[in-house]
This record gives C-alpha cells, structure tokens and sequence, in this order.
C-alpha cells in the first residue's frame, strides 16, 4: 500500500470558483442606478461614500483615511483635493464635482464633523475612520443591489469607473495617468486594460 500522499496534488486552489483578475468598471447607467437607490433610501453618509469615491478614483486604503480638511476649507467643500498616495508615497490632485460637494456638504454638517475628524467615521469603537474591509462590504451592497454579480467587482471599480470613462471620451492616456497617480504610463494602459477593448471596438466596426 502507498501510505505517501500527494499534499500538492490534493490542496484546492485559492482561486477556484472565483474570477480574479481586474474589477470591472461601471458604465454610467450603473452609475446612476446605485445613485438613487442611495437617494430613494436617504442614505447620506453611503451616497457621499459613492460619489467621493468615483470623482476621487482613490485607492481604498487612501479614501477611507480622508478628514474632513482634506475636502474642505473653511465652510466650504473644495472643488479640487490633493492628497499623498500610500502606496507610492506621492501626490495626487482630484477633482470634487458639484453634486458631490452637496453630498459632502450634507453629510459634515448632519454629523457635525470638524475639520480634524476622518470625513468617514467607522462605527466600531476600536477603529477611528472607515475600514478599507468595510469599505468592501459597502460596495459589495452597492453592486448587487442593482443586479450586478459581485465577483466581478470591487473596491478597485471605484478607482477605475471614472478614469475609464475619461479615457473612453478623451482617449487621453496621459490625463488618465496623471489622475490616477501613476508613476508610468504602461501601469495606466494596463490598469485600463485598453489595449484588448481597444482592439475589440476596431473588430466590431470592421465589416469583412
């Protein structure tokens, strides 16, 4: 009898069953879909998240860790932001369209928050701003409440959505990057994954 066993043969993959790879954008009827499940439902604080996150296209890890002066001067929301990446350690500007300074502005003053608070406060104790873990948990919610598989999506579809739409409208590759923060312009490429879209739309519109 073979008393040995194959530990490597026999372990299940981490990714099996799921679908890895890059977290899918969303289109703008997506958009305004989970937009207004979040108006219809009053739900300042998740709409402000929303649209903070979209306009910001902001790393997980750097959004959740915002204060209230990062988006705000005096009474005021600003129209652009600056903050230092935490991955790469260097800045980033983004802009702050108007319905989401009136969502911003909504959410700090029904909260009360002062300058030097995190502009999402968790609401457990033992953390003092929003969770980058959290943070997943909302947009799981936020993509299955308007019917959209939520493997395909993530926190990463936040940062993407906008910078995809730019790119779609301008094909400016080099505004793209500097929005995200990208050190080089092949990360962006590949970030959008523009090469194989790209070739597929010349496909489509091409009769044989």
């Amino acid at each position: 009898m073979n008393i040995f066993f194959n530990f490597a043969s026999s372990r299940i993959a981490w990714n099996k069953g799921k679908l890895v790879g890059q977290k899918a954008p969303l289109k703008l009827k997506e958009i305004w879909a989970i937009r207004i499940r979040l108006q219809l439902s009053q739900n300042v604080r998740e709409l402000a998240l929303f649209n903070l996150a979209i306009d910001s296209k902001l790393r997980g890890c750097d959004l959740v860790k915002l204060k209230v002066s990062n988006v705000m001067q005096g009474s005021a929301i600003s129209h652009r932001a600056t903050i230092t990446q935490k991955k790469t350690n260097q800045p980033v500007q983004f802009e702050i369209t108007g319905q989401t300074r009136d969502t911003l502005l909504d959410w700090i003053t029904r909260e009360r928050l002062k300058h030097s608070d995190f502009l999402f406060p968790s609401r457990i104790r033992s953390s003092p701003h929003l969770s980058t873990r959290q943070y997943a948990r909302i947009v799981n919610s936020w993509v299955t409440s308007v019917g959209l598989d939520q493997t395909a999506y993530g926190t990463h579809t936040m940062r993407r959505t906008k910078a995809s739409l730019i790119y779609r409208r301008t094909k400016n590759l080099r505004a793209v990057q500097l929005l995200l923060g990208h050190t080089k312009l092949e990360s962006t490429v590949r970030y959008l994954g523009i090469e194989v879209d790209d070739a597929l739309e010349i496909a489509e519109a091409t009769e044989s």
